[in-house]
């Protein structure tokens, strides 16, 4: 039997953030090259104080500091991606389901203690205690829902980043016209002045769409793939508890399968309760 659920999620580096950072930071690092402009027209302490500084004051400000907290530690959600594995807690449903169906669902009892999983576990649990199917589903839908509003409200600490971010930028490049403007009698520092204060712009907007906001759609969709998981997890254990047959389980919840990823019935035609289809 498989023990997608009985092992921590196994996490690999997420490329597509990486390859999405590298191309975004070189094309403009490029298109800046190819103008004649160098690192250095980049570089402004005060400009990145003043963006990253008052962004996060903002942030501090809008939002609740555990939700602050758990925003933060979703970070690592952005850089790796849990390995696919929704075969495979497929699969452990089946074995579940088989040995139900043979010796009762009280015989998984041990079973589901050993899962580390905390939504399969408590579901399994649920099951095995004998909870009526209706509760059991309302419950762990409940679970489900509090879960997707606790992902969004820390989706929306970098949503909020992503907002300050390019005002404050434009506080910052105001900030540094007002001290051009106190030396405007020297018309040569003018000019280089003026283009040292639009950097807190860059910063400002170039944080929000390159960072904040790309971070926070990446953890809407990380979100989005735990909760169709989960979700799987409830049907199949919904399945066991109504005693269905583990084929029509498994054709049940092949539904949440990627296209890429292969079917174990791939290719044979659906039968009823595993019985053949009779040609017309």
């Amino acid at each position: 039997m498989a023990d997608a659920g009985t092992k921590g999620a196994k996490l690999r580096p997420d490329f597509a953030t990486l390859l999405g950072l590298l191309v975004a930071v070189g094309g403009i690092l490029r298109g800046l090259f190819i103008e004649g402009g160098s690192w250095a027209d980049l570089c402004g302490g005060s400009a990145a104080l003043i963006v990253f500084g008052g962004t996060c004051g903002a942030v501090m400000v809008t939002t609740p500091l555990p939700v602050l907290k758990r925003g933060l530690q979703r970070l690592r959600a952005t850089i790796f991606e849990p390995a696919e594995e929704t075969g495979a807690v497929i699969e452990q449903i089946i074995g579940f389901a088989s040995k139900a169906r043979k010796q009762g669902i009280v015989s998984l009892e041990a079973e589901a203690d050993l899962l580390t999983d905390p939504f399969l576990k408590k579901a399994m649990n649920l099951a095995v205690d004998g909870t009526d199917l209706q509760d059991l589903r309302k419950m762990m839908e409940l679970e489900l829902d509090m879960e997707e509003r606790r992902g969004e409200a820390e989706a929306r600490v970098f949503e909020a980043a992503g907002g300050y971010a390019p005002t404050i930028g434009i506080i910052g490049a105001v900030l540094g016209l007002i001290q051009v403007m106190k030396h405007i009698e020297n018309t040569k520092e003018v000019g280089a002045g003026i283009a040292v204060a639009f950097i807190a712009t860059v910063y400002g907007v170039g944080s929000a769409n390159l960072l904040f906001l790309p971070v926070a759609n990446k953890i809407k969709a990380r979100l989005h793939s735990t909760i169709e998981t989960k979700e799987l997890m409830l049907e199949g254990v919904v399945g066991i508890v109504e005693g269905l047959n583990p084929k029509l389980i498994r054709s049940k919840l092949e539904a949440y399968l990627h296209p890429s990823e292969p079917r174990k019935d791939a290719g044979k035609s659906p039968g009823v309760a595993g019985q053949p289809v009779r040609a017309n």
